[in-house]
Order: structure tokens, then C-alpha cells, then sequence
């Protein structure tokens, strides 16, 4: 049985992907659909399209051997970008414009007893594409960003921070949800290729319905320390995109429903309460408040959220 690891690098091979019809099941869930797809539907004025999971691998290109980087163009259509954004505003009530930005606003879970069929037809054709089990992931999480400073500087994801989460994080997916006029691409410092925000590879910029895929751990499990990463702050527009975290083993359902609860501001560790008044908030914003694709243990105590 290969493993989860050895099987990361076979979306490389250009496999041919069959569609499956859909079934009559599919087929009820669709006409029995909530209020709050409907109220999505009703904004962006048209349903989009459920794509198939079939991925084209000469739209990849690599980015880089150490970390492994890889960029897929077009991954998503401009409709499902939209419908994502525009299902996140509904969850949350169209709060995005207020203190909500630099914030994660949503989780998209599409698991059966949630099931979006859009979101789960992107979740699958992000595991199509990287061979990574859904099982291994946590909830595609939708986030929005703006109106930063030039000099402001983003959570850098070190390998210090991995090891303090629970599950060691395994792959990182990033959809470019919109087009961000300036800044709000994806940096990483330690890689041998350059990279920062004022010298920024075009493959990195924000461009819509692009995704980008890197791997933080190495074919042992170890933590990739070149795959530090960040986010350059917004400068000019604002920045939607949603990311995909895999582990190296399935996520627990626990944990799964923790992340869709994006109405609640709590923290994961009892004594965040002492850490945040000894300073830690501020010294160790990685662990404490988190960063695009990293849930801070300690967000409520940092007044995160």
C-alpha cells in the first residue's frame, strides 16, 4: 500500500479522469436545497455549474524542489470563486466589511450531513489534483483581507509553529478567489528561489481562480523548514481566498466541527488567558493568533475575533 506521502507526487502523471453521473440521491439533495443556497443563488443571479473533478496537469507547473511548490492556472472558473464568496457573506451575514477582515470569516465543510455540492466538487477536485485524501483535511476555510499597511508583515508559518499544533500539517492549498490590484500574494523567505514581497514571482501574485499547492512536511513527515511561508499585506483592493490544510493522518471529527464553527471566539488551551497578559499575543502571533491557513490556538484571549 503506498503511502499518503508516495502518493502526493502522482498528480504529476498525466492521468486521464473519468466523470461520473450523477446519481438520483444527488439528484433529491439538489432540489432540496436551504434557504441559505437559495439567498446565495438569489445574489449571484445564477447557479454556477458543479464541474467535474477532472484536472488538466498542463496547467501545473512547479515552482520549486525545495519546498515543493506548485501552481495550477485556472483551477477554478470565475463562478465558483464567486459563489464561494458570495456563500461566505451569507454564513456570516454579510459581515465582511465590518472588523472582519485579516480574519478567517467562514468554514465550508461539505461533508454529507452539510453537503454544498459546489463546495464538494471543488474539495474533490483539490484531492484529484494533489492525490490527498479529503479525510486528511480540514474544512475549506474562506477568508478575506484589505486595507493593510505596505509595512505591515504576516504570520510567517515556521516550522516552530507546526510543531505546536497536534497533527503535523502535511500540504497547503491556496485558492485565489479574487484579483488584488496590489500585494496579497504568497512569500517564501527560505526558499532557494527569491521571494518577498517587494520581488515577487508572477506565479505567486493573487490572480483569480489560479491555486497554489506546497508541501510543509518532507517524505519522512519531517517538517519542510523551507516552506515557511506569508502573506505580503493587501495594499491596494482587498483579497479573497479559501485554503485547504492536509495532515498527515485522517482529522478527527471533533476537530472538523470546531473549525465550522466560525460564530464562536474561543480559545484552545486554558492558560491562553496568561500567556495573552504575559505578552505572548504579541511575541508569538503564529501559535496565538494564527495566519491564513493556521487557526490560532488563542484568539479569543488576543482579541482575534
Amino acid at each position: 500500500m503506498p503511502s499518503i506521502l508516495g502518493l502526493s507526487l502522482l498528480f504529476l502523471l498525466p492521468v486521464s479522469y473519468s466523470i461520473l453521473a450523477s446519481s438520483s440521491s444527488e439528484i433529491s439533495r439538489k432540489e432540496l436545497r436551504s434557504k441559505e443556497e437559495q439567498k446565495v443563488f438569489t445574489q449571484l443571479g445564477t447557479r454556477p455549474n458543479s464541474k467535474s473533478n477532472r484536472v488538466d496537469p498542463s496547467r501545473v507547473i512547479q515552482l520549486s524542489r525545495q519546498p515543493r511548490v506548485f501552481m495550477y492556472r485556472g483551477f477554478l472558473p470565475n463562478e465558483e470563486c464567486d459563489y464561494l464568496m458570495s456563500l461566505a457573506r451569507t454564513k456570516t451575514g454579510d459581515k465582511t466589511s465590518k472588523n472582519t477582515r485579516n480574519q478567517p470569516i467562514t468554514s465550508l465543510e461539505s461533508s454529507p450531513d452539510t453537503q454544498d455540492d459546489i463546495a464538494a466538487s471543488i474539495e474533490k477536485r483539490i484531492s484529484a489534483w494533489t492525490f490527498l485524501p479529503k479525510e486528511y483535511s480540514k474544512p475549506l476555510n474562506v477568508m478575506h483581507f484589505g486595507d493593510e499597511k505596505a509595512e505591515q508583515k504576516y504570520g510567517y508559518f515556521s516550522s516552530k509553529a507546526m510543531e505546536a499544533q497536534s497533527e503535523s500539517p502535511l500540504a497547503t492549498v491556496i485558492l485565489f478567489l479574487s484579483n488584488v490590484s496590489r500585494g496579497g500574494g504568497i512569500i517564501f523567505p527560505q526558499a532557494k528561489f527569491a521571494s518577498n514581497c517587494n520581488k515577487i514571482s508572477a506565479a505567486l501574485k493573487p490572480i483569480k481562480g489560479n491555486a497554489l499547492l506546497f508541501f510543509t512536511s518532507n517524505f519522512d513527515a519531517s517538517p519542510e523548514n523551507s516552506s515557511v511561508h506569508a502573506r505580503c499585506p493587501v495594499v491596494e483592493g482587498e483579497s479573497w481566498i479559501a485554503t485547504k490544510i492536509f495532515q498527515t493522518r485522517p482529522v478527527e471529527k471533533d476537530k472538523v466541527m470546531y473549525w465550522m464553527n466560525e460564530n464562536e471566539c474561543t480559545d484552545e488551551d486554558g492558560s491562553c488567558p496568561q500567556w495573552a497578559s504575559i505578552g505572548e499575543c504579541q511575541r508569538n502571533p503564529v501559535f496565538m493568533i494564527g495566519t491564513p491557513d493556521y487557526y490560532g490556538a488563542c484568539r479569543k484571549s488576543c482579541d482575534a475575533c
